[in-house]
């Protein structure tokens, strides 16, 4: 007498969301989307210098929504390296880069945000250098600014680059205590 295996061992089940599951997964990703930081989205790229083995050196601009901000939009610009090291991801980028943020959308905030926070970082060597873009809220002037810079665990590079959104007076920008 043979058995008949259980659906969820069976090669052709396919398993069913019910609605309480599909509303605990919208939430889930809800959540994570809050709590991660913003993902690039990578919106061109242009060659610089000519490599013969491996990708040749490059200035890609990359999108940033703000998580924290709707309605505005980071675009950062950087050097690329190339070459062997660069496509196996062990060459050091410069720590150059250029900011510009915009807005994309109504502004609007789900929450109050901090005085001075973290809005992205991304690993552009190996071990030590990391770029980063902060945002800065200058509430006088309810004013959204922000600020990229790359660092190392040694030494920071004085290098930066600095854009500001200015809020509409009718949406005060509320900050976290």
């Amino acid at each position: 007498m043979t058995r008949a295996k259980p659906p969820h061992l069976t090669p052709h089940h396919t398993p069913h969301l019910t609605p309480h599951g599909a509303l605990r997964v919208a939430l889930c990703a809800a959540a994570l989307a809050l709590v991660l930081p913003a993902a690039a989205q990578r919106v061109g790229e242009v060659d610089t210098v000519f490599k013969l083995i491996g990708p040749d050196h490059k200035i890609v601009v990359d999108a940033y929504d703000d998580p924290k901000v709707r309605g505005v939009t980071c675009y950062v610009s950087r050097a690329k390296t190339g070459g062997i090291k660069g496509g196996l991801g062990l060459a050091e980028d410069k720590a150059e880069a250029s900011i510009a943020c915009r807005q994309t959308g109504p502004i609007s905030f789900p929450k109050p945000i901090p005085k001075q926070d973290e809005m992205y970082s991304e690993r552009i060597s190996l071990v030590f250098k990391k770029l980063r873009v902060v945002r800065m809220v200058d509430a006088p002037r309810n004013t959204l600014i922000y600020l990229t810079y790359s660092d190392r665990v040694i030494e920071g590079s004085p290098q930066n680059s600095i854009t500001a959104v200015a809020v509409d007076r009718g949406t005060p920008i509320p900050l976290a205590p």
